[in-house]
């Protein structure tokens, strides 16, 4: 167990290390002025960072997934569908409305939308399609197809919130498909489909596996949307208060109990509700061996630690720190706030824990056919991309959908000419990535720097800092299916070059059997 936290410990290293680097080095020139106290804040939380995803990667691979797995074999094994979705239903409600991301976005717009209401719908929407994407697997239906038609569906709300000049909301609804794909959600929803795949088996069991992610993404857009359409059509100045409270180091050590306490609640009821839930079906369907529960028991602990000291450094340090350094470089110069952003969407993706999970799930599943190290790289330029387009836009004020629409388009489109694998995987890669340090630490940038360039209304915030999740989960999209054309183009050209050499070998050399 030691041996397995230390090769965690080194992993998370090599992951934070780089956003760290970069933020205690500009801190050193011009472009931001840091205090000693927040540099050395900053460093303590980094480490604390290091620590949480440490244990928390390790509490995934002995917990979330294996009872991801464990439950989607055995209710598969069952043969009873209604079992199968009613389950998958009733576990999708209870992991999203217990997922710590939902509850701070519907906190930061109970102003506008009622609260509960937010929280209820999302958790209802994604426990249909949850049932939806199992239905996907068993029924062997088209992921590429069913995206579009969704996707499709959204657009057509999104013209009906312009045409009720509820505009401003199109960022927010867009960035919400983040939040419900959390450090909690993705291992078990990511293993649940796994279990599922595998145990009815056929030999697109590997492809067939993917996907959940990617359809329990969609519908927190669609409730947002739908629930956008009865609120009013500004954004009350309570969101702008939320999102600046720990706009400095000292604010945020001050309420650093506060911080613990509120983290402590969240993670220990979104754990709560998913182990209750374990245990009931382990009694009922399950019977799993008392060695396989002590395992899982040791990871939930793990989890539970690792997530607490992640999200309470990620508050107190990463936030406050995100947005002065914002601010800052906004008031240098733009242009350097876009080369910032590129460079550090490039190197926060790594630091995400969900992110190792996916690209190990995903180096198993297609057997080394999709290295992690090929995965991390796509996912590195494509998050990078997406914060540098997301501060252009900010600057220019030009609308989110000049972004979505063509990338949407674009992404369904390669669907037709790449493995339908690919498809799958980059669709759920657009959840993960846009995991909760990016919206903690990245989405502070971006809102700093509105303030600075925009004089930061409650307005100019929700119309131009959101969206960057939006785009970051929709830039792996795009990438990671373009590693599919590659693949699938490179492969060709072998065959042709294979098949000219056969046709070109000297025909001496052939011998004829009579």
């Amino acid at each position: 167990m030691i041996k397995a936290l230390s090769l965690k410990l080194k992993e998370a290293l090599i992951s934070v290390a780089p956003v760290a680097a970069i933020v205690l080095i500009i801190s050193f020139t011009p472009l931001v002025d840091l205090s000693p106290v927040e540099t050395g804040a900053f460093a303590v939380c980094s480490v604390l960072l290091v620590l949480g995803i440490g244990l928390f990667n390790l509490g995934a691979d002995l917990a979330m997934t294996p009872m991801g797995e464990h439950v989607g074999a055995g209710l598969t094994k069952s043969k009873k569908l209604l079992i199968l979705i009613s389950v998958c239903f009733l576990m999708g409600v209870l992991i999203t409305v217990a997922e710590p991301d939902l509850s701070v976005l519907a906190g930061q717009v109970k102003a506008v939308m009622n609260d509960i209401v937010l929280i209820v719908t999302v958790g209802v929407g994604v426990g249909i399609f949850l049932v939806l994407a199992v239905l996907k697997i068993v029924f062997r239906l088209n992921l590429s197809m069913l995206l579009m038609f969704f996707y499709m569906l959204l657009f057509a709300l999104c013209a009906i919130l312009i045409q009720e000049g509820k505009f401003n909301f199109l960022p927010l609804s867009f960035d919400s498909g983040g939040v419900t794909t959390g450090p909690i959600t993705v291992p078990f929803i990511m293993a649940l489909g796994v279990g599922i795949a595998t145990t009815i088996g056929g030999r697109n069991a590997n492809e067939n596996s993917f996907g959940l992610i990617a359809m329990c993404s969609i519908v927190p857009i669609v409730a947002v949307m739908a629930l956008s359409l009865t609120a009013n059509g500004e954004m009350p100045p309570e969101v702008l208060e939320n999102l600046a409270a720990y706009a400095t180091i000292d604010g945020s050590l001050k309420e650093l109990g506060h911080i613990l306490l509120s983290n402590l609640q969240n993670v220990g009821i979104a754990l709560g509700l998913v182990v209750v839930f374990f245990f009931i079906l382990q009694f009922t369907v399950l019977k799993l061996p008392k060695k396989k529960l002590i395992q899982i028991g040791i990871g939930i602990a793990y989890t539970f630690l690792g997530l607490i000291i992640f999200l309470t450094a990620v508050e107190v340090g990463f936030m406050p720190i995100g947005f002065k350094i914002g601010q800052s470089i906004a008031n240098f110069h733009p242009a350097a706030l876009t080369a910032f952003g590129l460079l550090i969407g490039m190197v926060v993706v790594l630091a995400e824990p969900a992110v190792h999970v996916l690209n190990k799930q995903v180096e198993e599943i297609t057997g080394g056919g999709v290295k992690k190290i090929e995965m991390l790289v796509a996912l590195s330029v494509a998050v990078g991309i997406s914060i540098a387009l997301s501060v252009i836009r900010m600057i220019f004020k030009f609308s989110l959908l000049y972004y979505l629409i063509p990338g949407y388009l674009i992404s369904l489109g390669l669907a037709f000419f790449v493995p339908k694998i690919y498809t799958a995987i980059a669709f759920d890669s657009g959840g993960v990535a846009s995991g909760p340090l990016t919206s903690s630490f990245i989405l502070p940038v971006i809102v700093g720097a509105c303030v600075a360039l925009n004089g930061g209304s409650a307005a100019e915030i929700m119309s131009d800092a959101f969206g960057v999740v939006a785009m970051v989960a929709m830039t792996p999209l795009i990438t990671i299916q373009a590693l599919g054309f590659k693949a699938v183009t490179a492969a060709k050209v072998k065959h042709k070059i294979a098949m000219k050499r056969i046709l070109e070998a000297d025909d001496e050399q052939i011998i004829y059997f009579k």
